[in-house]
């Protein structure tokens, strides 16, 4: 065989190996059809939720509603805007949200870091309690009287306290902080930092994807929880905007919306569920595309390990 006919075999044999397979084109035709269903099925409701918060009871009540709004109006959105009450109780769900995501991130990071440690006396126990919780927990009476027995109630505490630790996010951690190089920590204790150095100048800095992650987790828990609020506090200033609407939808199915006069009432009562939802999700909207990146690569990494 000539030079030429050997570069000539050397091509055909490298267009061959660079050309997919049939059933790979069939394959990416499928994965391109089922995606873009995916995306289909997905975005479809919120785009919906959103057209029948512009729109008008009765094309609401026909089932008329689908992409677009039908008779447009602002009446909903008027009424909450122009409700110094609404406002209120927003300001607290951001105030519940920070405080509590600042306090479950601190306490969920220390006690992660801790369980990393194989080496550490009664780890088997303390993993043992923080899974114990997972399956079994005091019920909800108990929890009522333990929390007004400690004067949590109608404070901030009852809010962020009992939820300030996942069990399932503490265990995504351990297992993040498990996957870390032990050889980094060595290096730093042999150089002289300590056991919070390490967590702090070593550790955190390597942990954005996973901290980025369990914020977002608990920022999520926080912004949309409504029972914990609804059963401990009783002062409708220290409520989160989450029982604002739920109040709001309960009162619109009677007639006597807050921030509505009676008529207005009527005609907004089938849109308000979807106001609720629009103003309830837009915040996490708004952040989310910012941790996005971080949110996969964070929950991946944590679940190298068991």
């Amino acid at each position: 065989m000539t030079l030429d006919e050997t570069s000539a075999v050397r091509e055909v044999h490298k267009s061959s190996l660079q050309r997919p397979s049939r059933g790979y084109r069939v394959f990416q035709v499928f994965n391109a059809i089922a995606l873009t269903g995916v995306v289909v099925a997905t975005l479809y409701p919120i785009v919906n939720i959103v057209a029948r918060s512009f729109s008008t009871d009765h094309y609401i009540r026909a089932g008329q509603v689908h992409l677009l709004p039908r008779g447009f109006t602002l009446t909903t959105y008027k009424a909450l805007m122009h409700d110094s009450m609404f406002w209120t109780n927003y300001r607290n769900t951001i105030v519940y949200t920070v405080v509590g995501t600042v306090i479950a991130l601190f306490l969920t990071t220390c006690y992660a870091y801790v369980l990393s440690k194989k080496d550490l006396r009664g780890r088997k126990f303390l993993i043992g309690v923080a899974v114990f919780t997972m399956f079994f927990s005091g019920g909800l009476i108990p929890n009522y009287i333990l929390i007004n027995s400690l004067g949590m109630k109608n404070t901030i505490w009852a809010i962020v306290l009992p939820n300030a630790i996942s069990v399932f996010n503490l265990l995504v951690m351990k297992a993040f902080f498990e996957s870390l190089p032990s050889d980094l920590e060595e290096a730093a204790s042999i150089d002289g930092l300590s056991t919070y150095g390490i967590l702090l100048r070593i550790v955190l800095p390597l942990s954005k994807a996973v901290m980025a992650t369990m914020v977002l987790f608990y920022a999520v828990s926080f912004w949309n929880s409504w029972f914990s609020a609804f059963l401990y506090l009783n002062r409708s200033e220290l409520f989160p905007v989450t029982v604002y609407l739920r109040n709001l939808i309960f009162g619109a199915t009677s007639g006597t919306s807050v921030g509505f006069d009676r008529a207005d009432s009527v005609t907004a009562a089938a849109s308000l569920q979807s106001v609720a939802i629009v103003l309830i999700t837009l915040p996490i909207l708004a952040v989310y595309p910012f941790v996005q990146r971080y949110f996969v690569s964070g929950v991946m990494l944590g679940a190298v390990k068991g």
